[in-house]
């Protein structure tokens, strides 16, 4: 684990850092739709030429032509809806069909043994793929405590985002509502791959 103290907070190695950053842009954009201010951050995205990085380079590209208006229309389209939206972006839901199932359980009892409390203010299960992306970036950069080893990330990481996420990102890739969020599932399904990859090294 690559993290010491610095003026009362955890400095990170900076592969560490990006892993973090990547997992809180996943959260950010997947918790509600973006405003002006979060396009203009994704349009300053860098890209490159591996599978991850031309995806985020797409991403980028588009969030400098979308309006925050159609954002938003295609947030609701996807994730809201008219009842329910095009995807249920649930751990529970993609492993068992159905919401609040034993997968949300599973993570609450593994949140309450690693110190991570749900905010007050928010109503979602705990298993939506934004919340779960934002305990990962916790446990890397140590947002909850000291950041967590790479065996407790690992477990935390096969547990409650492999069995599903790349599902649900490929799946956020090619839903029929995807413009802006195409490239950005395709990001997330990239990075999901990577991160199992390195997990599988451990």
């Amino acid at each position: 684990m690559a993290a010491t103290v610095q003026g009362g907070a955890w400095e990170v190695a900076a592969e560490e850092r990006l892993r973090a950053d990547l997992y809180r842009m996943f959260a950010h954009f997947l918790r509600k739709p973006p405003d002006d201010g979060d396009l203009r951050m994704a349009a300053g995205l860098g890209g490159g030429d591996t599978a991850l990085g031309e995806k985020l380079a797409a991403f980028a590209h588009l969030a400098e032509t979308v309006t925050a208006a159609d954002a938003a229309r295609e947030y609701h389209e996807l994730f809201i809806g008219m009842g329910r939206g095009e995807l249920l972006p649930y751990a529970s839901y993609y492993l068992t069909g159905f919401l609040h199932e034993k997968p949300l359980a599973k993570l609450r009892t593994d949140m309450g043994e690693l110190g991570i409390a749900r905010r007050s203010d928010v109503k979602e299960p705990e298993d939506h793929i934004a919340a779960l992306s934002e305990m990962m970036a916790g446990l890397i950069d140590g947002a909850f405590a000291e950041p967590a080893g790479l065996d407790v990330q690992k477990r935390f990481f096969a547990r409650h985002l492999e069995p599903w996420a790349a599902h649900f990102f490929k799946d956020l890739e090619q839903a029929k509502s995807s413009v802006l969020y195409a490239p950005l599932g395709g990001a997330g399904a990239a990075f999901m791959a990577i991160e199992q990859a390195a997990f599988e090294m451990v």
